[in-house]
């Protein structure tokens, strides 16, 4: 059978698609096509592993591109969707290319899993859909009131999916993950940026008051989520996948500022981001009862050794942080 990851190129996709291949044999998948544009995010060397082994493919295109998605989806058994356009401060101060690729690319994607006749489609998005919650988690039955041009473009996509489960019987499985962590994380988000800037003995930016909260997810503990839900998800289901380790932005970067033998001397507050939501929580029962989700990754234990992968790996994010 045949497995097609979309932006797999990327920090997340990159990692699910080494996962896939430890399990693939089990589940019965002989070819893996992996593709991707090869965005700023996107880079080849994240698929170095992965390309080594003769069942995975590479095809650099656009979600956006029928002529490739109908050919590369016909009689394929499942779709795993990581491409997206991600970064909040990035939609903040250019908000079509978000639309474009999350909802229009989205929903090319489907099309073509419709026409050729994928049997799982496993739609990944974030909590960020949900807006912000005080106090409590989200379920999956909330209603979604995205706050930023980012989140709205990835609500858009979710109820793009989910539409074409219940139109057309697309059997659509949607995931919404919490904040993730982990080795080769695009220097624009707030972990791998704080610690490379400490790395050159810059400060590091905290927004406004420093107290929004966050959940942390490390990266193979999303991975193995997307994994329960692409073998026995049910169609037309939402799944939340989170962390369980919930801090301030503030906390967060007191353990980055201890772990790099950095203090406070290294913060700069800077003002907050427009539309900054306060707090993300998941509630995270339904995949840990139906499928059996539970993560693995202690945080204390996952964050020391993400620092150690950025103080090691300078060559692979010197150059992100250096182009324009």
């Amino acid at each position: 059978m045949r497995a097609v990851i979309t932006g797999a190129a990327g920090f997340i996709g990159s990692r699910f698609t080494e996962m896939l291949l430890e399990q693939a044999e089990r589940l019965d998948y002989d070819e893996i096509i992996v593709l991707d544009a090869l965005t700023y995010s996107g880079r080849r060397e994240n698929m170095t592993e992965a390309l080594r082994d003769s069942r995975v493919s590479f095809v650099e295109g656009s979600i956006l591109d029928a002529e490739i998605t109908d050919d590369l989806l016909r009689g394929a058994h499942a779709v795993v969707h990581f491409a997206a356009e991600s970064h909040v401060d990035r939609s903040i101060t250019g908000a079509r290319a978000f639309f474009e690729t999350n909802v229009l690319g989205t929903q090319q994607l489907l099309d073509s899993a419709r026409r050729g006749g994928v049997e799982r489609f496993v739609h990944i998005s974030t909590d960020e859909v949900y807006g912000s919650i005080s106090s409590g988690s989200w379920r999956e039955d909330h209603i979604l009131e995205p706050n930023s041009p980012y989140s709205s473009s990835k609500a858009g996509s979710d109820l793009a999916a989910l539409a074409y489960h219940r139109t057309y019987g697309l059997p659509v499985m949607v995931t919404r993950c919490s904040n993730n962590y982990g080795p080769r994380q695009f220097p624009e988000k707030v972990i791998p940026l704080f610690v490379t800037n400490l790395v050159d003995g810059h400060k590091v930016p905290l927004y406004g008051d420093g107290l929004n909260v966050r959940d942390w997810l490390h990266v193979d503990d999303h991975c193995r989520g997307i994994l329960l839900v692409l073998e026995s998800g049910r169609a037309g289901e939402i799944y939340n996948i989170g962390g369980g380790t919930e801090l301030t932005n503030k906390e967060l970067t007191h353990r980055l500022l201890s772990l790099c033998a950095s203090d406070e001397s290294m913060i700069e507050p800077v003002e907050d981001r427009l539309g900054h939501d306060r707090r993300y929580s998941v509630d995270c029962t339904k995949i840990r009862e139906e499928l059996g989700y539970a993560p693995q990754v202690p945080f204390e234990e996952g964050l020391a050794a993400t620092v150690a992968w950025y103080h090691h790996n300078e060559a692979w994010w010197r150059p992100l942080k250096e182009q324009p």
